[in-house]
């Protein structure tokens, strides 16, 4: 079911090109990997949200990101957390587009026809690993540009819109110059963000903005990565419009279910957090319980659901 702002529809995409149409603007993404951490993110209140494919991989899979997970498997989780609340734009991993030209093509469509509002694809060999992992593969220029023309081509045969961004991740073997040939190239075929993966330093992040000014660039903050770790004003201020925080949720997760998982299994007990953080009803409200209940009490005025 989804909440909506205003009566009046609108498709994420287009919330998320008005986005980014704001000056002065950086937009913050936190990493969701599935319906609950969503639920989290957007009961905090964020403007948009990214699913992370090395998170959908660990919860799905319980794989790491070393391009095990397939498009569908990609595309149940993103549609699934797209739907939840169509006024908050999902930005998606779509990997490689997971095959040849007519697999991006595909790819393309089913984002579209979930209403994810925006994608990326890379310039990895289809045997991928997370982009701050070393020993990565890359397609040559000409198969990662048309990776991008399927896409570009796609969006224009769908009569729909979708976000496309150009990710690549030739500085690691290629260099800094290489890096932006590729997302140059990729943007005069349409795509519509540049993604230069494992910046080094904040001076390259810096020049990654200058070279591929105007067009918006994303960072990616991986923390115990390659890239310097930032704030959304430091990365606003050298000029980047799309922060993502992938792993996030996935690395808070792991900690906060490890720590209870060794109580438990060391003492035979698991306490309540001290600040009373996670009680039942808390988990059950984040997920929508009150408005579920007060629909269904709406309908059935014996509904069991108002007792909850």
């Amino acid at each position: 079911m989804s909440v909506r702002r205003s009566r009046k529809w609108t498709p994420p995409v287009q919330i998320l090109r008005d986005l980014l149409a704001r000056p002065d603007q950086l937009l913050v993404c936190p990493g969701v990997h599935d319906g609950f951490t969503a639920r989290i993110a957007l009961d905090v209140g964020f403007d948009c949200l990214y699913m992370t494919g090395a998170g959908t991989s660990a919860s799905r899979l319980g794989s790491p990101d070393l391009g095990l997970i397939s498009l569908p498997e990609m595309l149940a989780n993103a549609t699934m957390i797209a739907s939840l609340d169509t006024s908050v734009p999902l930005i998606a991993d779509a990997d490689t587009g997971f095959g040849g030209t007519l697999s991006v093509a595909r790819t393309v469509w089913a984002y579209i026809n979930a209403n994810i509002a925006a994608l990326h694809l890379e310039d990895q060999a289809i045997t991928k690993r997370c982009g701050h992992l070393n020993n990565k593969q890359l397609v040559s220029q000409d198969e990662y540009l048309s990776r991008i023309k399927a896409a570009v081509k796609a969006r224009e045969e769908s009569g729909r819109d979708i976000v496309l961004i150009a990710r690549t991740d030739a500085l690691q073997s290629l260099g800094f110059e290489a890096a932006i040939a590729r997302l140059k190239a990729a943007v005069r075929e349409g795509a519509d963000v540049a993604f230069l993966e494992g910046i080094l330093t904040t001076e390259q992040a810096h020049a990654v903005c200058q070279e591929l000014s105007p067009t918006p660039c994303l960072i990616n903050m991986v923390p115990g990565g390659v890239s310097p770790i930032m704030s959304a004003a430091e990365a606003q201020s050298l000029g980047f419009k799309i922060q993502i925080w992938p792993i996030l949720s996935l690395t808070e997760i792991y900690a906060s279910t490890r720590r209870a998982m060794v109580e438990l299994k060391e003492t035979g007990l698991h306490k309540q957090p001290l600040n009373g953080a996670g009680k039942l009803r808390d988990v059950f409200g984040v997920c929508g319980m009150d408005r579920f209940a007060e629909f269904d009490g709406a309908i059935n005025a014996s509904s069991v659901y108002k007792k909850l």
